[in-house]
């Protein structure tokens, strides 16, 4: 059994946080799926700091979504430990810092992977967080700038000893952003150096790579992100594989349609009608991915803004595949 601090959780599977992603309509759909543990989108400490109110609105949840960890970036130890004290007023069980964010916007700011450049800086981050709150502080790190420079090991360490809970490792480097294959002999090498978890991260995309990983690598569980895009039910999968080694069948045409209605009501009931087909369209594209014909129904769902218009499209869409036998239940 995975435990954090005091919190001990159902299973070991968890979800990544992922920027514009991971919000509270998508964390209700992966919940219905079971992970032991869910993980909203990054907040930004300095946006909180000045009050931003699209950052606050990231910190809203449903009380459903628990157990659940919310992450924040940024490179000033005091406005960091803020964000946190901030976070923990909400009642979150988690804060995880996020020293792996790859994107250029985050780490010209000396944000994200760039700290991975200054451990120094690093350590006064993770000191002031863990001493701000009461819940437990994770980070959540990637190998190091590059392959010449590792040093989630190391890192680690710096996390265990300033207090940090657990540590997740995305087994790539910044520099290879989302690209090449994951690192896993590096988890194992952050796994032996310290007695907090380690959670592993990076080509988790089936039930099976994710027993390989607990198993190469002697981590404590499994953080899952690209890997559930269009496909939530894979933590479903993954769960039953890993607690009774039972590979579950993919769902139904039909129970991935209502999975996809359902994310759909949920995004519009959380943003308004108009935004929230906007943000879903991301999800289409990864839910559609695959079908015949899901390039042309994507262009003439980007082209309405209506949401029984977009329901009426997608209905259209899916009947006309299974009548022409491309969709079996």
């Amino acid at each position: 059994m995975l435990k954090i601090g005091p919190l001990a959780f159902q299973n070991e599977v968890i979800l990544a946080p992922m920027a514009g992603i991971t919000d509270s309509p998508f964390r209700k759909i992966v919940k219905e799926f079971g992970p032991g543990l869910l993980c909203g989108e990054m907040v930004s400490a300095m946006a909180l700091h000045y009050n931003s109110k699209p950052t606050r609105g990231l910190l809203k949840f449903d009380p459903v979504e628990r157990p659940l960890s919310l992450q924040i970036f940024g490179s000033d130890p005091e406005i960091m430990a803020e964000a946190a004290r901030t976070i923990a007023a909400t009642d979150i069980d988690i804060i995880d810092i996020n020293m792996g964010c790859p994107v250029p916007k985050v780490v010209k700011n000396g944000e994200g992977a760039a700290l991975l450049n200054n451990l120094p800086l690093a350590e006064a981050i993770i000191k002031e967080v863990v001493a701000s709150v009461k819940i437990p502080v994770t980070v959540k790190c990637r190998l190091g700038w590059d392959h010449h420079h590792i040093v989630a090991p190391e890192l680690a360490r710096i996390a265990e000893k300033c207090g940090a809970a657990a540590v997740a490792v995305h087994a790539r480097t910044r520099d290879q952003f989302y690209q090449g294959k994951a690192d896993w002999e590096q988890i194992r090498a952050v796994k032996q150096q310290v007695s907090i978890p380690v959670i592993g991260n990076g080509d988790i995309n089936t039930p099976q790579t994710a027993l390989k990983l607990l198993e190469e690598t002697g981590c404590d569980g499994v953080m899952i992100g690209q890997g559930c895009l269009g496909r939530p039910w894979i933590f479903r999968q993954a769960v039953a594989y890993l607690q009774q080694g039972k590979l579950e069948p993919e769902p139904s045409f039909a129970d991935k349609m209502a999975v996809i209605f359902r994310h759909l009501d949920l995004q519009v009931q959380h943003s308004g009608e108009e935004r929230g087909i906007k943000e879903m369209r991301k999800h289409f594209g990864w839910y559609l991915k695959g079908l015949p014909g899901a390039a042309r129904i994507r262009e003439k769902i980007n082209q309405v803004a209506s949401l029984d218009t977009v329901k009426e499209v997608l209905e259209q869409f899916f009947l006309a595949n299974k009548s022409a036998g491309e969709i079996k239940e």
